[in-house]
């Protein structure tokens, strides 16, 4: 097998829909749980989140309870920690930076094409037995790929506001991944179950919540952004910032020649702060300059500034 393998017949449905694919990492010895605990210890503090599992699909973002256990610790002890964790930006460690780009090599000649795949990212996630990741977006296309337990993707149509609104698809560095969930959603969500070797291409901002089975999992999302995404998250990061100011907008494409400028700007702007970025320090005081303290909320109880 490939590292990812798709049927025939799904090939158009990329990447607009979502759909179920196969994959061949389940034995990689670099997702074995010991592999992932020295990961731990070498990613930046900031590229590591992690929380109790026992949460709900509506939890509110400051009501997540926490994990009293260092990262490395809380990946060891996943089959009793009643945690859930994710591991960001995996890709800066080299080995996982040639993972993912033959992951990616593969998935584009499964589907006959490569998207306008680029800025790809991996996120890894541990989580213990029956937890629950609530109701969220991700600004990226994702094959995902569960490597190990059971796990359950909730996953909804991207193109009903009724479930997430214009000013919920706004972002921003360190803005809380939670959205409102209420329970009338889940007549429109369509339940994927995946065991070892399966997982699914998920479109850019597809809303979905996920649970764990009886036994802890993990699971990785490879990823990455097309040009349309670029500019879509620069949009939204925009929109956040003048809404931050009290200054709501149109949504992207309403007004094509004020979202010219907005992307424009965000462009000069990035080109300024993007050497500061490389910092975690720096990456934390801007998190905190722009948005509050809250925004460094992955911190848990280490101190927000």
């Amino acid at each position: 097998m490939s590292l990812i393998d798709v049927d025939g017949g799904d090939r158009g449905r990329f990447p607009d829909e979502p759909f179920r694919i196969r994959h061949g990492l389940a034995d990689h010895p670099l997702l074995s749980l010991s592999a992932l605990a020295d990961l731990a210890t070498r990613l930046d503090r900031d590229r590591l989140e992690y929380n109790s599992g026992r949460l709900k699909p509506n939890q509110p973002p400051n009501e997540v309870p926490g994990i009293d256990l260092p990262p490395d610790e809380v990946v060891r002890q996943i089959e009793t920690a009643g945690a859930w964790m994710v591991l960001k930006n995996v890709e800066t460690i080299p080995e996982y930076a040639e993972l993912i780009r033959s992951v990616l090599a593969d998935a584009a000649a499964a589907v006959g094409n490569d998207g306008g795949m680029r800025d790809f990212q991996g996120f890894i996630f541990v989580s213990s037995a029956n937890g629950v990741t609530p109701f969220h977006i991700d600004y990226e296309e994702n094959f995902f790929v569960h490597i190990h337990g059971e796990k359950f993707m909730h996953v909804f149509d991207n193109r009903d506001r009724s479930l997430v609104s214009e000013a919920d698809l706004e972002t921003y560095p360190g803005k809380h991944r939670n959205l409102v969930y209420r329970d009338d959603f889940e007549k429109r969500a369509t339940v994927h179950r995946f065991e070892p070797g399966e997982g699914l291409f998920l479109p850019y901002t597809w809303p979905h919540w996920v649970r764990t089975g009886p036994d802890w999992t993990i699971s990785m999302a490879i990823t990455w952004k097309s040009p349309k995404d670029v500019r879509m998250n620069r949009l939204y990061f925009a929109n956040a910032v003048f809404r931050k100011f009290g200054m709501a907008q149109p949504a992207p494409g309403r007004r094509p020649a004020l979202d010219a400028v907005k992307v424009a700007a965000f462009g000069a702007a990035r080109a300024v702060v993007e050497p500061f970025r490389r910092s975690e320090t720096m990456r934390r005081r801007l998190r905190a300059l722009l948005f509050g303290r809250r925004a460094n909320y992955y911190y848990g109880g280490e101190g927000r500034a």
